[in-house]
This record gives C-alpha cells, structure tokens and sequence, in this order.
C-alpha cells in the first residue's frame, strides 16, 4: 500500500502550531529580561509563597504592598540624577528674569557649565536650585514644565529621552507583581510632583502610589481660581529614615516587598525586612560598565555602602545587573 498523504489543511495547523510555540513560551514568561539566576529563584519564589492560598505565608491582596525607590533603581541616575538636570535647566531658562544669578552660586556655575564649582556647593547648593525652580507656581505649571522638558530633553550619552532610559526588567517585575494582587508604590527622594509627571505613563504608577520629598504648599485664590502654590520651603525630605516615616504616613501598612539601589534606601529595607511573617528586600547593584554604570562604594551618585553591607548580613537579593539581565533599557538588543 502507498503512503497516505497528510491533507494540506493539518500540515498548515501543524505549521502554525510550531511558529506559535516560541511565542506562547514568550507570553507564559512573566519576567524575559532576568536571567535564571538567584534573584528571579528568589522574586519567583517569594511571589509563589505569599499568594498561593494554600501556603503558609499566604497574604491577602490588601497586605501585598511593593515600594520601590526610582533613581538607580526604576532608570538610571548617572551622569547626574535626572531631576538636577531639569532643575539646571530650568536655572538657564529663568536666568533673564534674574540677572543676579550671574554672579551668585550655585546658579553661577550652572550657567557657566562649571561642574566643579557646582560640586563644591554640596547639598546646600542643590536644594537651592531645586527650591529656586520648583516652587512659586501651582500644581498645574511645575507638571507642565516637567513634561515639556522631559518631551525634549535628551539624555548626553544615549541621545535618548530620559523616560527611555528606564530599566526593562524592573517594569516586568513591577507588572508581574501587579498581576498577582500587589500594588506597587514609588518611594523616592526624588520631588514628588516630578516624579507624578511621568510615573503612570512610564512605569503605570498612577500619582497617589508615588511618594516623594515634598515642598510646602498652600491654597490660594489666583484671580478667582483656587490653585494650590508650591513654596520654597522643604516638608518632608523622603530619603534614608524619611521614607520609613512617608510609607507609614501616606500607606498605613508594612509593605511586603521592597526594591532599592543605594544607602538612600537602606531604611526602606530595614523597615519593610523587621515585620512578621515572610518578606523580600533586594537592591539593584550596578554592575554593567558596558550597558549602563559600573558604580557603588565610592560613587558620589547613588552611593552604595552601607546598604551593600546590610544586605550580605541580612540576606537580602543582590541584583548583578551585568550578569542576571538580559537587556537593561527597551531599546536594547539581548
């Protein structure tokens, strides 16, 4: 007897099923960017233990609260935070409307491009640039100007928009989490007006989930319109030990998950590690010279120390970013 001949319809199904294979196996992979490594073992199983009804450490959706710093953790931060570059560059923009900036630091050295007379103002001289260019304006003006410079400004090594430069496993995971009940939070000591500019669009973070350092404020009637009028005057600085005292503060709950990157966060960690029943700390640590920034110890951005300590001693997730992703930025190839 002859061979029968499989009809063309079934090697056309059989055809399609082998294409769509590599494709279902993409969709059932939560997480492509991370490498099997110990970090994913240890996200996958902490996810698996604290919503798998049937496990010990089952939490109820309500308690499943994930906050994450952004700088260094969420994008990158280097060569400068971001938000000091806005902040310079909204010291260049104003600089017509205040001649005596010319020769009054720091703003000096910012419009003269003297990064080392900028560095020498410190801390001081930085909260002077971002009080002098995020307040006396409403709500409404500083998220406009926030976005129209985050449309056309460029990041000086990538040529990217900064919003690009945001890490493609971090929003795998912030998606993966939401999709077995958490609710992620931004926890930074970046402003948190800034940060509400972009954060739903970038990471799906709507504003009331974003937790930042804030200015004083207050109500005012603008010719017959109520607006909320941002002050030069610091409220709550939401770094190291003030993002412990925000979260319980704006959340009310312990969170389960924490995410950071430098000493900024240490607190964070510390404070979401020392409540009962299990939980996960974890920093991302900048390995990757070639992709992105190979810093930690002695860096003057984003300084990772003491929090490196802690998190050997204590058993927290070290993210090697060089050797457990696969790409860094969307844009990149793996």
């Amino acid at each position: 007897m002859g061979q029968r001949l499989v009809p063309s319809s079934v090697l056309r199904s059989m055809l399609y099923l082998l294409l769509l294979i590599p494709v279902l196996a993409q969709a059932a992979d939560a997480l492509p960017s991370w490498r099997d490594g110990p970090s994913r073992q240890a996200i996958e199983a902490f996810v698996s233990a604290v919503t798998g009804e049937g496990s010990p450490n089952y939490r109820k959706p309500a308690e499943r609260i994930a906050v994450f710093d952004n700088d260094g953790t969420l994008w990158s931060e280097q060569p400068l935070y971001f938000e000091l570059l806005f902040s310079m560059a909204e010291v260049k923009r104003l600089a017509p409307e205040h001649p005596e900036w010319k020769t009054q630091q720091p703003f000096q050295a910012v419009l003269e491009d003297d990064h080392k007379a900028l560095a020498e103002q410190g801390m001081d001289g930085m909260l002077k640039i971002v009080a002098a260019t995020h307040s006396g304006m409403s709500t409404e003006d500083f998220l406009a100007r926030s976005r129209s410079w985050l449309a056309s400004a460029r990041h000086p090594k990538t040529g990217r928009p900064y919003t690009e430069m945001v890490f493609q496993p971090m929003l795998e995971l912030l998606d993966y989490l939401r999709s077995n009940g958490f609710r992620t939070y931004i926890v930074s000591g970046g402003e948190v007006a800034f940060m509400r500019a972009f954060a739903e669009e970038v990471y799906g973070i709507p504003p009331e989930q974003v937790i930042g350092t804030t200015l004083a404020a207050e109500y005012k009637d603008s010719d017959g319109k109520p607006i909320i009028e941002r002050l030069a005057k610091l409220a709550h600085n939401d770094d190291g030990p003030g993002k412990p005292v925000s979260i319980e503060a704006v959340i009310g709950r312990r969170p389960l998950l924490a995410f950071g990157n430098s000493d900024g966060d240490l607190q964070m960690l510390q404070w979401t590690m020392a409540g009962e029943g299990r939980r996960f700390a974890a920093l991302v640590h900048h390995t990757d010279g070639q992709r992105e920034w190979a810093y930690d110890r002695n860096s003057n951005v984003g300084r990772l120390d003491k929090a490196l300590d802690a998190a050997g001693q204590q058993g927290w997730a070290v993210v090697d970013m060089a050797k457990e992703w696969r790409r860094v930025y969307p844009f990149d190839k793996e």
